[in-house]
């Protein structure tokens, strides 16, 4: 359609050609009806004030911001495929830990067991464990919960059947590389959104442009060639077979009512909320790019730390398991480190997930990658 836009203003530009062709039958009074013949007509509009010229221009602005506005429908859908992917990755790993919890909650309940038998366990250390693994049951079935619609949310994405059947990643995806030092500093000039919005300033100007042309003298020229059938000739003996004609039409607007003042009120009011929208979206598109930096920063600490919290966390539930299995430590103890190690991997899982989902908002807010710029669309002039 945005094509077609501009194929239809720089139609403007160009003379039209046509055939007249005449036929028809009255009355003998009336001599010119029976004229029958055809003539090739032309006429053109001379752009004499750049009118028709920044109409193009606009119509070839508005279409490099609509293939634009695709290319960053095309990024954002993909970031949403590759964070949907991700969290289902997630949910994936949540279900084997989860699986881990409730095989060790099972294997306590059988040494609670063990220990009742031999008479230094209690019946409430038993309740106490059973207690405990069905919490984890629970635990394990919200996160099959989660991951099925994890995937389904994946595939409606992908245009796919919502029945859950992909199969997703036992593992995350290892975390690309450090941000290259020096980002780019012409974002705005790479992002499509940014390249959209400064598009549409230059369509907004061209309108002005136009409308203020509009205000203006216009002059038309029209030629015609054609050739009378010879019956009417017969009647009128005075009548060439062919005839000929050109003109020269010149409009000058005196009066419309308002309606060109307006217009151009209209198209200026215009001009300066286009270039308020490319302001408020540059704003916005450097305080991403910012963000991002800053949670690019900010997550790599807390994966760290937070790892360091996992590894002991596990080092100190294999500790107090030993120290219950041997009469130096209680049930209560075993459960508590149970669960500080679950919410440790549980925590580091999704700081992993987040910081690889920043990096997806990194490269969207930089307008798709670290490399260098690519061409700019070229811009019209009105020539």
């Amino acid at each position: 359609m945005a094509n077609a836009q501009v194929d239809l203003a720089e139609a403007q530009l160009k003379p039209a050609i046509g055939v007249l062709g005449r036929a028809g039958s009255k009355p003998v009074a009336d001599l010119v009806a029976l004229l029958s013949g055809v003539m090739l007509r032309m006429s053109w509009e001379i752009d004499l004030w750049g009118r028709m010229r920044y109409a193009r221009n606009a119509a070839r602005a508005s279409r490099d911001a609509t293939s634009a506005d695709y290319r960053y429908a095309q990024q954002s859908l993909a970031a949403a495929v590759a964070r949907a992917w991700f969290v289902a990755s997630e949910t994936r790993l949540q279900q084997q830990l989860a699986t881990e919890m409730v095989d060790s909650a099972g294997t306590l309940l059988q040494l609670t067991e063990h220990r009742r038998k031999v008479g230094i366990g209690t019946d409430a250390e038993i309740m106490a464990s059973r207690a405990n693994l069905a919490s984890y049951a629970d635990a394990q079935q919200q996160m099959e919960l989660a991951h099925r619609q994890a995937l389904r949310a994946l595939e409606l994405l992908l245009g796919r059947y919502p029945g859950a059947t992909l199969a997703a990643r036992e593992s995350l995806t290892p975390f690309p590389g450090p941000v290259p030092v020096g980002i780019p500093a012409d974002m705005l000039n790479r992002r499509p959104d940014m390249v959209a919005a400064e598009r549409r300033v230059a369509s907004a100007f061209d309108r002005v442009g136009e409308a203020k042309a509009s205000m203006l003298p216009s002059l038309s020229l029209s030629a015609g060639y054609g050739r009378i059938s010879n019956e009417a000739v017969q009647m009128r003996g005075d009548l060439e077979q062919t005839t000929s004609s050109a003109a020269a039409t010149a409009m000058v607007p005196l009066y419309t009512g308002g309606a060109l003042t307006a217009q151009v009120a209209v198209r200026t009011a215009e001009q300066k909320a286009a270039v308020a929208d490319y302001a408020r979206r540059a704003l916005v598109a450097l305080g991403e790019v910012e963000d991002a930096l800053n949670a690019e920063r900010v997550l790599a600490e807390r994966e760290r730390i937070l790892g360091d919290a996992a590894a002991a966390s596990r080092d100190a539930t294999r500790l107090e398991q030993d120290a219950y299995r041997v009469g130096k430590s209680d049930l209560r103890a075993v459960n508590q480190r149970q669960l500080a190690q679950w919410a440790a991997e549980v925590a580091l899982l999704n700081v992993r997930r987040e910081r690889l989902v920043r990096r997806i908002d990194l490269h969207l807010a930089l307008g798709g990658s670290f490399g260098e710029v690519p061409a700019p669309i070229a811009s019209t002039t009105s020539n």
